[in-house]
């Protein structure tokens, strides 16, 4: 038997207001929340930055940039270090807020649909989906990624 559906393994990041929808690969890691190092006339959406092996990651505030929730950090958040996955080599990581661990899905093709719904898309999101019915964002992490060297370098 001949079966032509392919399963994707993602993960489910619930963050203020929505839940992303990942593929699983780019997440690195996932740590407990703890006060990033601020930075200096960085928008509010730049949470500041974290150390992470060696690092100095950027925190993201993704409900923030794309005007959802104004997300802050605290008890029972965590950051899920990001693959940037077409970012320089100055930047190859970046962090990201959520609201408590990721959760591994299975993503089968028939499962997920486009949200038909007309509005605008939020900053740095590439679409709206439904997967099994329960909607979720699609980030363009290249769009985060890019703002983030932005806002940095605009910062330093």
């Amino acid at each position: 038997m001949n079966d032509d559906r392919q399963d994707i393994r993602g993960v489910l990041i619930q963050i203020q207001g929505a839940r992303l929808l990942l593929p699983n690969a780019t997440i690195s890691e996932v740590l407990s929340y703890a006060d990033p190092e601020p930075v200096a006339d960085a928008p509010d959406w730049l949470l500041g930055r974290i150390r992470w092996r060696g690092w100095q990651l950027p925190l993201v505030a993704f409900s923030r940039m794309a005007g959802i929730a104004a997300e802050q950090g605290g008890l029972g958040s965590k950051v899920a270090v990001m693959k940037a996955l077409h970012g320089s080599d100055r930047m190859p990581f970046f962090a990201l807020l959520t609201q408590g661990f990721p959760r591994l899905v299975t993503v089968a093709r028939d499962a997920l649909v486009a949200d038909a719904d007309e509005g605008a898309l939020p900053e740095g999101v590439l679409t709206r989906v439904l997967l099994n019915d329960d909607p979720a964002l699609i980030p363009d992490l290249d769009a985060v990624a890019a703002s983030v060297e932005d806002a940095l370098q605009r910062a330093a």
